[in-house]
């Protein structure tokens, strides 16, 4: 006989009071499913300037959890037959191009479902709130080239996100956002999700916050700094608990509670079926990914989900399918890594026997590590490191460019050796964790690259 787990309310209300306030986080939402029932609990405040408490409904941003979202639309035209994974992107949408007249030609939905088109991944790019942002949005990729070749790892693609949002566009007829709010929200009758920022004022709403990791953040100075054509892959507005009713259709084989067909179990399946491996297993906490889902594996007991971050919001989603529990929890700043790791591995291992790694973090007592084969400049869309040393220590240089540089000035700091290939960077500025992974590896074709942020950064010198 199986014993039936029981969600001791009060002492996961103490756990989560506890471990937001010893990180510094003003505030947090938790939803978890546990025996088929979800249980819905709020921590601290929603913005420390006006005091208003967090409560069960309200709403966070949930960063690239949008994601999941995305991709679950984009299934739903699988199944209906009006489109394939291997179907090309120039096919669907005339006139779609980036740079490299080969990968224009060939990339296909699959290779942006799990990332490995290899197109440049942090293109942010405001093209305006009219219903045509998606549209203009794909029009200016012509010119956007590759951090990697199609096909060879994994890198962390928001660009591609924003290409299928409008695919989505032009099959169904709508824009991204209704086609969100008809085909998927509505369906699930999750009535606290949404995809406008305006959408979000009838509701109590989290406000983000920034500041160093070990002190209590301030608010940000804005709300959301996304534009609109970023919704596919940055912003879908949530409650803790509408998450996990999400993340429940998906465990329960793409069905709703009252037996609705959101999605097929195959395509469903799809979704967390293995595309390919991760070489980066800290950024995300991931061994692999999917075709939408981050893929995990906790000791041989595997789960899928996705984490996502906005300006000053976290936010974390973890499905293990062997014990049906799902759980999401979503912050509005200060140290949420640290509260997300501490939180989850109490309750995933009591609740669903899971084993969930620590954050990543050099050894207290790190060995020395010529660095000088990682040396060198590496850059993508958006971004350029540069990694010297100065008196023996691993050093970094980091810039923002493009559309993302108005987001952070030059960030210089010193780096710590993890291994031979791996570097640790001390979590500046408005992060949630204290330390960031740079690992390094060689693409197929022989360039060398270093992974930040799960994104392939080809070295050019």
């Amino acid at each position: 006989m199986t014993t039936k787990k029981r969600f001791d309310r009060a002492r996961w209300q103490e756990r989560l009071d506890l471990l937001r306030a010893s990180h510094h986080v003003p505030g947090a939402a938790l939803a978890v499913l546990v025996e088929g029932e979800i249980h819905e609990l709020a921590s601290g405040v929603l913005h420390r300037g006006t005091g208003v408490e967090v409560t069960t409904d309200s709403v966070f941003q949930s960063g690239s959890i949008a994601k999941a979202y995305t991709a679950t639309l984009v299934m739903q035209l699988v199944d209906s037959g009006e489109l394939r994974l291997d179907s090309k992107v120039v096919d669907v949408l005339p006139g779609f191009a980036v740079a490299d007249d080969e990968v224009t030609r060939s990339v296909t939905i699959g290779r942006l479902l799990s990332h490995t088109s290899g197109i440049a991944g942090d293109f942010t790019h405001d093209t305006g709130r009219g219903d045509d942002c998606l549209a203009r949005y794909v029009e200016a990729c012509a010119d956007l080239g590759q951090d990697c070749p199609p096909g060879t790892v994994v890198s962390y693609c928001s660009t591609g996100y924003a290409i299928l949002g409008r695919i989505v566009e032009v099959v169904t007829g709508q824009t991204w956002d209704d086609a969100m709010r008809d085909r998927l929200l509505a369906p699930l009758g999750l009535e606290h999700s949404m995809t406008l920022p305006e959408e979000a004022l009838r509701f109590r709403t989290a406000m983000g916050h920034i500041g160093e990791l070990g002190s209590d953040p301030e608010p940000a100075p804005a709300w959301d700094m996304l534009p609109r054509s970023a919704g596919p892959y940055g912003r879908v507005l949530v409650t803790a608990a509408d998450v996990v009713r999400f993340a429940r259709m998906h465990l329960d084989g793409g069905a709703a509670p009252e037996g609705t067909r959101v999605l097929s179990a195959e395509s469903a399946a799809t979704m967390r079926r293995r595309a390919v491996d991760c070489l980066d297993r800290w950024t995300f906490m991931a061994h692999a990914w999917g075709h939408g889902w981050a893929l995990y594996d906790w000791d041989g007991v595997t789960g899928y989900g996705h984490d996502g971050a906005a300006l000053g919001q976290f936010s974390y989603l973890r499905v293990v399918p062997g014990s049906g529990v799902v759980a999401a929890l979503l912050t509005n700043g200060g140290g949420a890594g640290g509260l997300f790791v501490d939180l989850f591995q109490e309750l995933l291992g009591e609740l669903a026997g899971v084993r969930m790694p620590d954050a990543f973090a050099p050894a207290a007592n790190p060995r020395p590590v010529d660095v000088a084969a990682l040396a060198g400049t590496y850059e993508r869309e958006g971004m350029r490191l540069t990694i010297g040393a100065r008196d023996g220590v691993p050093r970094l240089r980091l810039q923002l460019t493009g559309g993302n540089a108005r987001y952070s000035p030059p960030i210089e700091t010193d780096l710590v050796t993890v291994s031979d290939t791996v570097l640790a960077m001390p979590g500046l500025g408005p992060v949630s964790a204290p330390w960031l992974p740079l690992v390094f590896g060689t693409l197929p074709h022989g360039t060398p690259y270093v992974y930040f942020g799960m994104r392939a950064t080809p070295r050019i010198d």
